[in-house]
């Protein structure tokens, strides 16, 4: 019998198929996600997509049953990236659930939930009760019953349907930017064998029977394969972006997109093979959206995480925006967005979110953003992003220690007290030398722990690559003290 704690994370669903994850499983959870949502004001029906993962069709087909078996109507969409299961919970003002492991190994499965309108559902906001309610659902038995009446579920069953929203999907993201009028760009994507492969033709090319685009596609493996035959859809792996990288400078390219395995994410590679930080495009999607806002009188706010570059700051106050920093993690960036009416959002993992996306994120929008600044000048990508990219990053390094609190302690009582420098506690430890009073060049390091092992994760950055080295060998040294 599936213990539940086991595989409903703090924002999502994600367990071994079989071992952890079956059809009833999927069954109590579409249930219970039903009886959660229902008491939304007009909630009469919810939405479901799946990516190319080979459970995927079964457990979301388990899943709709449960949601019908409490009443509701239920919109299957089918093949979809996630950022398409967040269009049609917008488009349809229906919640909405998205069955992936995003860029787990082929084993893995799992489910993203949302409200109406693509609002997040994480543990502090359904999902915990979600979990629990699944849980007794799973402990009686209850999908061997018919109907769901007998525990409670509701008389009438929901009816389920097919709906193929990806041309909406599609001229959706066209209406947002324009990209008719700009030079001719030669792109190579990577779709990892994920959903990309789906909706990169349709978006950017005319699969989805929009017009033709001033576009050269280059494809790699478009083929949808759950299985990963040619490596792992998780290009946060530098290993996973050889490939894309070979190929851009093989086919005199003019940048390289590698999408995740739900295409929610995206990563740039320049002309010359070298990767572009998602800092950077948060930079240049920020300034983008910002001259949008200004043009129209409105203010604007953008949301960055703790551990982007300092630049990100910079160049949305340069643009005349209002930079917030807030917690690493996607409910606390989409929370930012809708409590400040946030026109953009990054993160330092490549998820980027949009006001005009119902503040969810998508990674293909701002794939559009890159191609719409780079198609609008002349120069080659790794000149035009120089500007955005300002300093020596670190990456992020982990680091498994016996006490993370200790280690943390361990590091601040060192930094404590030093000239020009300023400490919080937002996420974990951040000490930040802005530079500005003479004694050095800026540097900044943030160490936050892991909410699910006993590993600390290192980011640091700095005016230059000796500064950022030794404070990066400083820090990690103290970390990893006996």
């Amino acid at each position: 019998m599936a213990q539940l704690t086991d595989i409903v994370k703090a924002y999502d669903v994600r367990g071994i198929v079989g071992d952890q994850f079956d059809e009833d499983t999927a069954w109590a959870l579409g249930a219970a996600f039903a009886e959660e949502v229902a008491s939304g004001p007009g909630t009469s029906r919810v939405v479901i997509g799946y990516d190319m993962r080979p459970s995927s069709p079964s457990l979301s087909g388990a899943f709709a049953r449960g949601a019908a078996s409490r009443g509701l109507d239920v919109v299957v969409i089918g093949l979809c990236s996630t950022d398409g299961l967040y269009y049609a919970s917008g488009a349809l003002g229906a919640p909405g659930a998205m069955f992936t492991a995003s860029h787990n190994p082929a084993a893995y499965n799992g489910i993203k939930m949302c409200r109406s309108g693509a609002r997040p559902i994480g543990q502090d906001t359904g999902l915990s009760r979600i979990r629990d309610r699944a849980q007794e659902l799973l402990d009686t038995k209850a999908w061997q019953l018919d109907g769901g009446q007998p525990d409670g579920g509701r008389p009438r069953t929901g009816s389920v349907e097919e709906q193929d929203l990806l041309r909406g999907y599609a001229g959706h993201l066209r209406g947002l930017v324009d990209l008719s009028a700009i030079r001719p760009l030669k792109i190579v994507v990577d779709a990892g064998n994920g959903m990309g492969g789906l909706t990169t033709p349709a978006v950017l090319g005319t699969r989805a029977g929009l017009p033709a685009l001033p576009l050269t596609i280059v494809p790699l493996y478009f083929e949808l394969d759950g299985t990963f035959p040619n490596h792992e859809a998780n290009p946060l792996d530098p290993a996973n972006l050889r490939d894309l990288q070979a190929a851009v400078v093989a086919e005199g390219a003019d940048l390289g997109l590698a999408f995740d395995g739900d295409a929610d994410r995206c990563f740039v590679i320049d002309e010359r093979g070298e990767p572009v930080s998602p800092s950077a495009i948060t930079a240049l999607v920020a300034r983008r959206e910002i001259a949008k806002e200004v043009t129209a009188g409105r203010e604007a706010t953008v949301i960055h995480n703790l551990i982007s570059s300092r630049a990100v700051a910079e160049v949305i106050t340069e643009a005349g925006g209002i930079p917030v920093r807030t917690r690493v993690g996607h409910s606390f960036i989409k929370a930012e967005m809708a409590a400040n009416d946030a026109v953009f959002g990054g993160e330092h993992s490549a998820h980027y979110y949009f006001r005009d996306f119902w503040f969810a994120d998508t990674g293909m929008l701002a794939a559009m953003h890159l191609l719409a600044a780079l198609g609008e000048q002349p120069a080659p990508l790794s000149g035009f992003a120089s500007e955005y990219e300002r300093y020596v990053s670190s990456g992020e390094i982990n680091s498994r220690v016996t006490d993370v609190a200790a280690a943390t302690e361990r590091v601040a009582a060192a930094f404590a007290g030093r000239a020009g420098t300023e400490v919080d506690r937002l996420d974990g430890l951040s000490v930040v030398h802005a530079g500005n009073d003479g004694s050095g060049p800026m540097w900044w390091f943030n160490l936050r722990p892991s909410n699910t092992e006993p590993l600390l994760r290192l980011n640091a950055e700095a005016a230059d690559a000796q500064t950022m080295a030794a404070l990066r060998d400083e820090v990690l040294a103290l970390v990893r003290a006996s």
